[in-house]
């Protein structure tokens, strides 16, 4: 089997010999062996993207924005190809992994059609002679530090825009999905992009740190876990000249009043807290129900959980795949042991399923189903307020109005994602104006974004969307400029001009 190793500076690097296997979440099949990528090899990532970084940003928008649209044909004419490979390597389901790769082309679309559109603002200065403008500039050197569960779309987020602004990029894919990684470098490459504008950096941490503490890094973006965001965060925090902007986890709810559709309800549960295997940033760990309407929802809602479709994602009978890996199993395992611990009523335990649910060929893969339990809201119930990335849903019911369920929807320490289910505008805008996320959702599942609105959260779960226009926030200085058309100098705010001397 061959070795794909790194991209940096146009070149394929074989890295130190130190290698790591892609294997697949559902039968362990191997699919491909990458080359681990060490300190040295982002040191040199870095040098070669800051000395391409001058001749890049010399370039118009629209040159740049040129190599981005051979990407986006590429990947709408390979997008049956490319949706099998994500679902091969991240387990996801076959319209997950097909709908993974439309995200991207979109988001390259987006960012490759942004180059022709105005950039920057004409802004009124109190003297008629002045002009003043808004102007933005690249930053330099743009860390892409990337997820698995999105392991196409979710690259294209923080590269197509830093890429088309002017920025030279050094990315590390998650060490979960390299494959798809070693894709979309060959895609740049296939583009002949200038030498060290685009490089591809495997391996683990190590690889995704060293991006981090190097402070030829102009400005990190990442997406990914709270706890490694948080430490990005701290390193970068206070350095002059160095940025960070971070989508993480969250501990996502749906709320379900009184006034709620309940097919709509509970088909926008299911989805949000089964979808991906529960393994999305934003799935739904929590349905905050109306106690009206509660025993008819939870009912519905644990039939489907029961008997919802576990099995080969490369199926189209399948709803759910695996989970990722080993580690996401046993941290699976560890927080359903801590609900029973905290006395929770389990409706639905589907955490080691029956031989016969396994598909053939699975055996070594990383299978569970749903696991589904009821509580009353106690802040001090762990497995209510901490993040699980799987599918681990709590019903929690209340009574009164919206209001309490919004207290109880805020009541974590995240702030990504969420939804309300009513009839009643009035509780609609309730939850609109007040639940603490960055995502909302009114009579929808809370997954799904379109790439032209800003992905991030609050709180624990973020700062600085690295995603569509707030992308550019990140990966751009502005420049406010002043031109006076005047022969004589004039200043605002009553200033005098005059220069008095002795005489």
């Amino acid at each position: 089997m061959a070795t794909y190793g790194h991209y940096i500076d146009g070149e394929w690097r074989e890295g130190d010999g130190e290698t790591f296997e892609s294997r697949s979440p559902a039968t362990r099949e191997v699919l491909g062996e990458f080359a681990r990528g060490t300190p040295a090899d982002v040191q040199e990532a870095v040098a070669a993207a800051r000395d391409a970084q001058a001749g890049w940003r010399d370039l118009s928008y629209v040159e740049r924005a040129e190599y981005l649209w051979e990407i986006y044909h590429e990947l709408r004419d390979r997008h049956d190809e490319l949706g099998r490979i994500v679902s091969r390597e991240c387990g996801k389901e076959l319209s997950e992994g097909r709908a993974d790769v439309t995200e991207a082309w979109h988001m390259v679309e987006w960012a490759a059609g942004n180059a022709r559109h105005p950039h920057g603002d004409v802004v009124p200065s109190e003297i008629a002679s002045k002009d003043a403008y808004m102007r933005r500039k690249p930053r330099g050197v743009v860390g892409c530090i990337t997820p698995w569960n999105f392991p196409v779309a979710i690259p294209f987020w923080h590269m197509a825009i830093a890429l088309v602004e002017g920025n030279t990029v050094v990315w590390k894919p998650a060490e979960q999905t390299p494959y798809c990684g070693q894709i979309v470098a060959e895609m740049f490459d296939d583009t002949g992009i200038p030498d060290g504008v685009f490089n591809l950096v495997q391996g683990y941490g190590d690889a995704g740190n060293a991006i981090v503490e190097d402070d030829d890094v102009d400005t990190v973006l990442f997406t990914g876990s709270a706890e490694v965001g948080h430490s990005i965060a701290e390193k970068i925090a206070g350095v002059p000249g160095r940025d960070v902007a971070l989508e993480m986890g969250g501990k996502n709810a749906i709320v379900v009043t009184e006034h709620a559709d309940l097919d709509i309800a509970v088909h926008a549960a299911v989805m949000s807290s089964f979808k991906t295997t529960g393994q999305r940033c934003v799935s739904s760990e929590r349905l905050i129900v109306h106690e009206d309407v509660l025993d008819e929802f939870r009912e519905r809602f644990v039939d489907l959980a029961a008997d919802v479709a576990v099995g080969d994602p490369l199926s189209e009978e399948t709803f759910m795949g695996p989970l990722v890996d080993a580690d996401q199993v046993e941290k699976f395992g560890e927080y359903n042991a801590l609900a029973r611990e905290e006395g929770v009523d389990v409706l639905v335990d589907r955490e080691e399923l029956a031989p016969d649910e396994i598909p053939a060929g699975g055996e070594d893969g990383f299978w569970v189903g749903p696991f589904v339990y009821q509580t009353d809201y106690d802040p001090e119930m762990r497995c209510i307020h901490e993040e699980v990335f799987g599918p681990h849903v709590a019903i929690i019911p209340y009574s009164g109005g919206v209001e309490r369920a919004v207290e109880i929807h805020n009541a974590v320490d995240y702030g990504l994602a969420g939804a309300v289910i009513s009839e009643d505008y009035r509780q609609l805008n309730y939850y609109r104006d007040r639940a603490e996320v960055g995502l909302s959702y009114g009579n929808l599942p809370c997954i799904g974004a379109e790439i032209q609105l800003p992905f991030g959260g609050v709180k624990k779960s973020g700062s600085g969307p690295p995603s569509a226009r707030e992308s550019i926030e990140a990966v751009t200085e502005r420049t406010a400029w002043t031109l006076n058309n005047s022969p004589e100098i004039e200043m605002a705010q009553g200033l005098s001009a005059d220069i008095k001397t002795e005489d």
